[in-house]
């Protein structure tokens, strides 16, 4: 997504705003208990408990509580020097989880396919995308609807496509949906597109038909390429807390998968849940959404999403 210089100051606002409802679970109780006295392991047990409220985990909620203790066991603190040190051990959790999602910086056409289960976001975040790359980067874009159980999913992906103005293809209702990629790819290198963006079906990760197909969809656009997917981007809902971590175990498992988009974390009181999923994965963070606009979908930065986390500002 595009990081111009003079877009930063406004993005770290609109994570810290859309991070509030996390941060102040996080950080009212414990900084006001904190403040008030000399830490002591009745204040770090809270602290712990509190992470782990928050849905960053029993085991990172131990490591960052017995952190803290060490640095500050014994000593009062000011609300800001809470707030501070919370931000820079969560920061360190998630430094090594950075990834870069840059699909102009590859082959062509750059083949990045979005999976993940009903209601995760996935088309929105495609859509989002498909706009920076045309509107921003001046790329030529060609979306396929592959979600070919839902006329809804494909009358929404043709709204984004014409606001973007990407090219678009579909099919009838309960077509194939590897036949759909195998095609789309095939235009997009008649026709000189740099990136192809697929959208699939909503899943649940436990149900195996719907996995096989997800699997045949990679078979299929192999053949074209053998290192397609170049991208195959697992959107997660922040808003279903922990369960975001059950399906990033299975699709992983099954799948593959390159990298992590985690959505809606303006729609929840628990978005330190990216923390346990960041560590969880084996794919890196790459990208999170806190808002509808085009511009609420940005490059994940481990320092600034800790600061925001915490209620700090930049």
């Amino acid at each position: 997504m595009s990081e111009k210089p003079e877009q930063k100051k406004g993005w770290f606002q609109r994570l810290t705003s859309g991070l509030a409802r996390s941060s102040q679970q996080m950080t009212e109780q414990v900084t006001g208990a904190f403040t008030k006295k000399p830490l002591d392991q009745e204040q770090l047990d809270q602290l712990e408990e509190m992470l782990i409220e928050a849905d960053l985990g029993p085991q990172i909620a131990a490591r960052i509580a017995d952190a803290f203790g060490k640095a500050r066991f014994g000593k009062s603190s000011t609300d800001l020097e809470v707030k501070e040190a919370l931000a820079d051990l969560v920061a360190a959790e998630l430094t090594d989880r950075e990834g870069t999602f840059d699909p102009l910086s590859g082959p062509k056409p750059y083949v990045v396919l979005f999976i993940g289960v009903n209601g995760s976001g996935k088309t929105t975040t495609l859509g989002k995308i498909a706009s920076d790359l045309t509107l921003n980067k001046k790329a030529k874009v060609l979306i396929a609807a592959g979600d070919t159980f839902r006329a809804a999913a494909v009358e929404q992906l043709k709204v984004w496509a014409d606001r973007a103005g990407a090219d678009f293809m579909f099919r009838p209702a309960g077509a194939d949906a590897a036949a759909l990629a195998y095609e789309a790819v095939e235009r997009a290198k008649a026709e000189g597109h740099d990136v192809v963006l697929i959208d699939t079906a909503g899943r649940l990760q436990n149900k195996q038909g719907l996995m096989d197909e997800l699997l045949k969809i990679i078979r299929v656009l192999k053949k074209i390429d053998p290192d397609a997917p170049h991208e195959t981007l697992l959107v997660l809902d922040a808003t279903v807390g922990r369960n975001a971590l059950a399906q990033e175990k299975i699709f992983g498992n099954q799948v593959g998968v390159s990298g992590i988009v985690m959505t809606k974390l303006d729609g929840t009181a628990r978005g330190g849940v990216l923390v346990p999923v960041a560590r969880a994965s084996d794919s890196p963070i790459k990208l999170i959404g806190v808002g509808e606009g085009v511009d609420d979908l940005q490059p994940f930065d481990a320092r600034a999403f800790s600061r925001s986390l915490v209620g700090l500002e930049d």
